[in-house]
């Protein structure tokens, strides 16, 4: 726990770095699901780090030869990065040898959470970033029926335009997040990627998920219950929040929260949250003394943890710097 009260979190690490094949098999199975990689060759040279905090893991791999494998289900939504090389899918439902390959500059799911998966790695470099599957239903307007657990349905983003958001999304969590020991300090902070990552799939991926209103969430989207949501956020903004936490408190379902937000103040329930941390930041940053407050701290607080996309939100809200701010300059 620390100075604040807060529950620290967890930060793990790993390492791996052999040139055996056998090893790797031992390694990847005991690190990610077990698995059967394919024959040894001369120089299987393979380096695998990782770093995890909370429900968030990103490891960095590298395999400098070519490697089939054969895994079980591994639990948790799994995402690709691959930055060289070339990854291919051979998980086909109909038992046919029908690859989907994927290169540089891609951004994919391995597999369903809950399916086994076959497939190579050819000579690659690539990033993977896994969390929880429960995270798809916190962040989630609902599922497919309303009560269902959202399922993801496709590996490959929908668009050229998905691919480079959730790109993006990774590399927000492996380098604003998980490389920064001030900021897996942060249980808000670490929290919130969580949910950020979570949504930048079901935005990029498709699901089951179904976001569009029913009459009985047009119903309950009222003034009342958007009072209440707001009255939950506010309260507990400096605390880990998920829209099926807002929708709790307001007593209806996150649909009928997205559609109250939406037709009362044009914007999501995890919008006015994050409007709301930058308020607090905005008066921290306002009451704090500037030799010995920095904007990064006071950011990392209210759960921002890129600079640069901190100061833009700012700026956009306050027309001015947070570094203006916390010097008094006008």
């Amino acid at each position: 726990m620390d100075a604040d009260g807060r529950v620290a979190v967890t930060v793990e690490e790993l390492s791996f770095d052999s040139t055996s094949a056998e090893a790797t098999e031992e390694f990847l199975s005991t690190a990610y699901t077990p698995m059967r990689i394919g024959k040894s060759v001369a120089d299987a040279r393979t380096r695998i780090s990782r770093r995890s905090a909370g429900p968030l893991s990103v490891d960095r791999l590298s395999f400098g030869y070519d490697m089939a494998y054969d895994a079980g289900s591994l639990g948790r939504v799994c995402l690709i990065s691959i930055h060289s090389g070339t990854v291919a899918d051979l998980s086909r439902a109909d038992g046919t040898d029908r690859e989907e390959a994927f290169g540089p500059g891609e951004t994919f799911l391995v597999a369903p959470p809950d399916a086994p998966y076959r497939g190579e790695v050819r000579s690659a470099r690539y990033t993977i970033a896994m969390f929880d599957t429960a995270l798809l239903d916190a962040v989630a307007p609902a599922g497919g029926d309303g009560n269902a657990p959202v399922r993801l349905t496709g590996l490959r983003p929908v668009s050229e335009a998905a691919n480079r958001q959730l790109g993006a999304a990774v590399a927000y969590v492996r380098d604003h997040v998980l490389a920064d020991p001030a900021a897996c300090e942060s249980e808000l902070l670490v929290s919130t990627a969580a949910q950020h990552l979570a949504a930048a799939t079901l935005v990029a991926l498709p699901h089951t998920g179904r976001t569009d209103p029913v009459p009985a969430d047009r119903a309950d989207a009222t003034p009342g219950a958007l009072r209440r949501a707001i009255a939950f956020i506010e309260a507990n903004a400096d605390r880990e929040v998920s829209l099926a936490d807002i929708a709790a408190a307001a007593f209806v379902t996150p649909r009928a929260l997205q559609y109250a937000f939406r037709r009362h103040l044009d914007t999501t329930p995890l919008g006015y949250l994050r409007r709301v941390r930058l308020d607090a930041a905005h008066r921290d940053l306002l009451a704090a003394d500037p030799a010995t407050a920095t904007v990064t701290g006071i950011a990392m607080h209210w759960g921002f943890a890129h600079p640069g996309h901190f100061a833009g939100l700012y700026r956009a809200a306050y027309r001015r710097t947070p570094g203006e701010t916390l010097r008094r300059r006008d």
